[in-house]
């Protein structure tokens, strides 16, 4: 592929829609390094061309977004990236419509007006075009989502954390984040921690020097603001006790700054995007790299965008895909009612 022959298909793909037109086609270049020169504040489409005809797609000059061969493929993210633009407008300036009301719903109609092919794959969220996943019947802030707004305020605790693996134990992954082996023992739980106000320490330096655990479906969960020093929960610790997966998110609400960690077989996957900040979602965009390790929860999020356009909180939506994709649950009532297992952490002083 050369930048002529993708502009002259662009063209051809433009005579045959009512939406499209020259002017959307994305600044081209031979190197990222062209990215501000090209495309001016990140956030839009820049298109690299290797010599072998490869395309690679770039929203930042750091952040490349896919890499493709095919032809067709690269039209349709260059028409995916179009009418996400029209649809944005469209509903911003739709009476009785917000500003995010059945915006994925609008991109995949304008997709399909142009190319049914392209509304199905929208729609699958991935790259290989139509899933077989059956819409969400459910309240989607059942098992995960409810926590997604308070955790924003690192409410209950700025860090959740997730382990999987055959017969592991919440209490000694707990144990080996640092709680205090008798409370552990003894089957503490939130509210009898919350009870020992009255020693003279209040209820936040409670709350910043424990932890909460227990087992919700497949995954073992530990909350919790910071570990003590000497904290043991490496990834060789947590092998040994036979976990074979970790997600972890954290909360930095000062900073705005919400991550996402996922390890599986001792392995960070993240496409060597290094570290992955929930603020890139954007609605009706696939967060993360195109056909890469995480496209299925690329697939996830669409689905619930999809599945859920009343869920006006992406943070909400992305909780949701994590738990439709990877089966992540928190027990609400536990949580709420503070019956949860609970420890506050060993001090370093004994």
């Amino acid at each position: 592929m050369t930048e002529h022959a993708l502009k002259r298909a662009w063209r051809q793909t433009v005579a045959g829609s009512d939406l499209l037109d020259d002017a959307m086609f994305p600044p081209t270049g031979t190197s990222r390094d062209q990215y501000t020169q090209r495309a001016g504040d990140p956030g839009g489409l820049f298109l690299v061309l290797d010599e072998d005809g490869t395309v690679r797609g770039y929203r930042s000059p750091y952040r490349e977004i896919f890499t493709a061969q095919d032809l067709d493929q690269v039209l349709y993210f260059v028409a995916e990236e179009a009418v996400r633009r029209l649809a944005e407008y469209i509903v911003a300036h739709t009476p009785g419509h917000g500003p995010v009301t059945n915006l994925v719903t609008g991109q995949a109609q304008m997709l399909d007006r142009i190319n049914p092919a392209w509304g199905s794959r929208f729609r699958s969220g991935g790259m290989d075009g139509p899933q077989t996943a059956q819409p969400c019947e459910r309240d989607p802030l059942e098992r995960l989502a409810w926590i997604a707004g308070t955790w924003r305020e690192q409410d209950p605790y700025t860090n959740l954390a997730f382990f999987r693996g055959k017969g592991i134990s919440a209490e000694q992954i707990a144990l080996l984040h640092g709680a205090n082996p008798e409370q552990v023992a003894a089957g503490t739980r939130l509210s009898d921690l919350r009870s020992m106000h009255g020693t003279g320490r209040d209820s936040w330096d409670i709350a910043w020097e424990s932890c909460c655990f227990g087992q919700a479906g497949d995954w073992a969960f530990v909350m919790y603001h910071e570990t003590p020093p000497g904290s043991r929960a490496d990834n060789a610790a947590l092998s040994r006790l036979g976990v074979t997966e970790t997600v972890r998110l954290s909360a930095t609400a000062a900073k705005a700054i919400y991550t996402f960690d996922y390890m599986r077989d001792g392995r960070r996957i993240d496409d060597d995007w290094g570290v992955l900040e929930l603020i890139w979602y954007e609605r009706g965009r696939a967060p993360y790299y195109r056909g890469g390790q995480l496209d299925f929860l690329n697939q996830a999020v669409r689905r619930a965008e999809l599945d859920h356009p009343e869920l006006t909180g992406e943070f909400e939506l992305y909780f949701h895909a994590l738990e439709t994709a990877l089966g992540l649950q928190l027990p609400r009532q536990d949580i709420q009612q503070e019956t949860v297992h609970a420890a506050q952490w060993v001090r370093s002083n004994g």
